[in-house]
């Protein structure tokens, strides 16, 4: 038994310490954010922003990594939070983004937003707290709760070359966002393009040149906010 308890120990060990790092210039964004002692959050804050926008990063993807997306949006206005993941998985802080737009009282329009497993955790915080929150913005991501009644805005991003979403599983559970949900699908574009960490195991290969998955998806969320 104690020798069951300790493989399981070391696997899990070995699981969530096999991450997808930063890339430097994506490190490098961060030092345009303010980051929180506990290094739990970092704010891209413009001087008079427009929205709010909280982003819950990919299973095992280095928070840091969405540092670049995040600037781009904060060039636009748009005050970005992103929130840094135990362990990088979303699903052991689904609610991490708690109290965080009663910190910004300025800031009158919220955004939930996520990439892949982030983004699923975004999405079952957002239904259950549809009051405090415009929209719901879904990057590789699918939503497993109903949220057709919850009056939130939806919008959903992926690449059509994407080897790590699982289509059958964003097909089936496509019902439960809202009628009028934008959806746009990147022709050309993966799962990891969302970020900036490397390739990533069992994805496609991206047709698109560096970066401009990254604009794409600032400019289809900016697109989304301003509507």
């Amino acid at each position: 038994m104690a020798a069951a308890i300790v493989l399981l120990a070391l696997g899990c060990g070995i699981y969530v310490s096999d991450v997808y790092r930063a890339e430097e210039a994506a490190v490098a964004c961060m030092e345009h954010a303010e980051v929180e002692p506990t290094g739990d959050r970092a704010v891209f804050a413009p001087e008079d922003p427009v929205a709010g926008l909280i982003f819950y990063p990919g299973g095992k993807v280095e928070f840091s990594a969405y540092g670049p997306l995040m600037a781009k949006l904060a060039e636009q206005n748009i005050l970005c939070v992103l929130v840094k993941m135990p362990l990088n998985l979303a699903v052991l802080d689904m609610g991490a983004a708690e109290g965080i737009p009663e910190q910004y009282p300025e800031v009158e329009r919220w955004y939930l937003a996520g990439h892949s497993l982030g983004g699923s955790m975004a999405a079952s915080y957002a239904g259950k707290n549809a009051e405090t929150y415009e929209g719901l913005i879904l990057l590789a991501a699918y939503s497993t709760g109903d949220l057709t009644e919850t009056g939130l805005k939806v919008c959903s991003l992926y690449g059509d070359r994407d080897g790590v979403l699982n289509l059958e599983k964003y097909r089936q559970y496509r019902s439960n966002l809202p009628a009028d949900t934008v959806e746009q699908v990147l022709e050309g574009g993966n799962h990891a393009g969302f970020g900036s960490y490397g390739p990533q195991e069992g994805d496609g290969a991206s047709t698109l040149e560096p970066g401009g998955q990254l604009q794409w998806t600032c400019d289809r969320i900016l697109e989304f906010i301003r509507e």
